[in-house]
């Protein structure tokens, strides 16, 4: 099944060519300031399975770890779209804030636990990671 998204003004599209059947949210810092929120939700699909088009920018930012994190975002509305690194070989992490199938889709990983807002509870049967594995 191919998954299609949008941002909020819908000039760029997101659709993956394949399926998921669970999601991470992660809790780094850089994740909550690129969402505006207390967290991210994500998936980690190959770049060949992913096809983004409309007006993007990207914005580079050397994470914790030393390695450059590419950002992609729409250029017009500035919604989170994904991002890049070589931490994640040859995947990218697509925001599916942006899809509405990604709703009923469980999450299995929880990152950066470490970081997780006080009042925000684990969630129940995801796995639980401190930072990035």
């Amino acid at each position: 099944m191919v998954l299609s998204g949008q941002c909020l003004c819908g000039e760029t599209t997101i659709t993956l060519g394949q399926d998921f059947d669970s999601q991470i949210v992660c809790h780094c810092w850089d994740c909550k300031q690129t969402s505006g929120s207390a967290f991210s939700t994500n998936v980690l699909c190959p770049q060949k399975d992913v096809t983004i088009t409309g007006p993007v920018k990207e914005y580079n930012i050397k994470a914790p770890s030393g390695n450059t994190v590419t950002r992609i975002f729409c250029s017009n509305c500035g919604s989170a779209i994904s991002h890049k690194s070589v931490a994640f070989g040859e995947s990218q992490a697509i925001q599916t804030g942006n899809f509405r199938d990604f709703a009923k889709v469980p999450f299995g990983t929880e990152l950066f636990v470490k970081d997780r807002w006080t009042g925000i509870p684990e969630v129940p049967g995801a796995a639980q990671v401190q930072a990035m594995p």
